[in-house]
């Protein structure tokens, strides 16, 4: 049989294409690409409760329990899993005096109050943190405790001493000179950040630094916070603003509310302050500033501060001596919304909260009738909306125990665990063909004696 023959043969026997063989095909084809998506869906790794849409989504306040803002497993890892080595005040020459003064006179309780009051928390969370391991073998990352802030406040160092210490502190920790203090962890809690240490620039510029400050350029030819490595934090609330039922004051409904904003500070002869101290002579009737004193008969005590916070729609941050303001935070638990007007504010988590969700942001150079006029547009429904989210998200600016789902301190250990390195080294660090680390003269790791010289 020749190949045409074959071919016809071929052709005639075959059975021929119906309608409903044509239809069979296409529910065959509908099914296979159904099971296909479905088992993609149930075996895929992505396929975890993340908090983002798709991977290009825009994070807008992702919840977890109990409505709390949770933290992407994107860049995070889907569960906390660090080690923290935390220097012990008697192990290190010259750290007690960087908590507690040159001659051992401040007490960590008087150094909670305020806005410093997040070193000593940190501080007093980690040693209780369940992520803390007692061998600095094993650690991810080193915590160096410092009050320097209070201390500095209270007279019990001047800056001069306080570099002087830290110099002599950071000289006595062969893991810090391992990494070049990549691995170190420094809280500085106020405006001034990690000027503070005058140095910072030449022993802790790759250090990791907790600061609720993100600019100084005004008072300094450098900021000392940066974004790729650094950690911006909340401030210090007062504790009995934050407690679940038991705050010394509690919100009023917008309704009863007086004013349409407020500006509770001080002058301290910075433009935006002063034009809002203008403004509310001006519009009395709309903008609340009065004159505060912190001593005399008519002291602002902190139950007068926060009647009178409580008593606006809108809490005007301007920037003060730095870009933050502790009035930002302090707005959410008396439920107005904030109104940023520091252009170069630094926020915390970043990653995990919208502030457009929960604040305003207004240029400092449109400070005028213009943002009364502006705010007095918003219906009280969209300031509704915007109290409510922040009431979901505030439980972040709280220095809680591990315990809450929800706090500050949860926030900072995420954040903490992106810095994670496996691998350590520095300019004074070296390794053989043996995995062995030495110094600059071949001296292992495990001989390295101190006072040794800072990377």
């Amino acid at each position: 049989m020749n190949n045409k023959q074959r071919a016809s043969s071929v052709h005639h026997n075959s059975t021929p294409c119906t309608r409903i063989h044509q239809i069979g095909a296409l529910l065959l084809v509908a099914a296979t690409f159904f099971f296909t998506r479905l088992f993609d869906q149930s075996f895929s790794p992505c396929n975890f409760n993340h908090n983002l849409a798709s991977q290009n989504a825009v994070v807008r306040i992702p919840h977890g329990k109990g409505g709390a803002p949770s933290w992407p497993e994107r860049g995070y890892g889907s569960h906390l899993s660090l080690k923290i080595y935390v220097y012990d005040e008697n192990e290190i020459d010259g750290l007690k005096a960087l908590l507690y003064g040159r001659d051992g006179t401040v007490a960590a309780s008087a150094c909670l109050k305020g806005q410093w009051g997040t070193q000593v928390k940190i501080h007093s969370l980690l040693l209780q943190s369940q992520f803390r391991t007692k061998r600095k073998e094993e650690a991810d990352l080193f915590f160096v405790p410092a009050y320097v802030k209070c201390v500095r406040m209270t007279g019990a160092l001047n800056d001069k001493e306080i570099n002087q210490t830290y110099v002599k502190v950071l000289s006595q920790m062969p893991y810090f000179r391992r990494s070049g203090g990549r691995d170190h962890i420094f809280v500085f809690p106020s405006g001034a950040g990690a000027h503070m240490f005058r140095s910072w620039a030449k022993y802790i510029n790759r250090s990791i630094i907790l600061t609720p400050e993100g600019d100084r350029t005004d008072k300094r030819d450098t900021s000392a916070f940066n974004t790729w490595k650094d950690i911006i934090i909340p401030g210090n609330i007062d504790d009995g603003m934050t407690k679940d039922g038991a705050r010394i004051v509690q919100p009023l409904p917008l309704t009863e509310r007086k004013y349409l904003a407020n500006y509770l500070g001080r002058a301290q002869k910075k433009v935006g302050r002063l034009k809002l101290i203008e403004l509310a002579k001006q519009y009395p009737d709309k903008l609340e500033s009065p004159e505060l004193n912190f001593s005399g008969p008519n002291k602002f005590g902190r139950l007068e501060y926060f009647q009178h916070l409580r008593n606006a729609k809108f809490c005007l941050a301007p920037r003060g001596e730095s870009s933050w303001t502790l009035r930002f935070y302090e707005s959410f638990f008396v439920e107005c919304v904030p109104v940023i007007l520091s252009d170069q504010v630094e926020l915390p988590f970043q990653n995990v909260i919208d502030y457009t969700q929960i604040s305003i942001k207004w240029p400092s150079t449109l400070i005028g009738p213009q943002l009364l006029d502006y705010l007095a547009s918003i219906p009280d429904e969209d300031i509704e909306a915007m109290i409510a989210h922040g009431r979901q998200v505030r439980c972040v600016w709280v220095y809680a125990p591990e315990s809450k789902p929800c706090s500050a301190m949860q926030g900072i250990l995420w954040e903490l665990q992106r810095k994670v390195r496996q691998f350590h080294h520095s300019t004074e660090t070296f390794w053989l063909h043996n995995r062995t680390i030495v110094n600059r003269n071949l001296v292992e790791f495990s001989s390295w004696k101190p006072p040794m010289l800072l990377p």
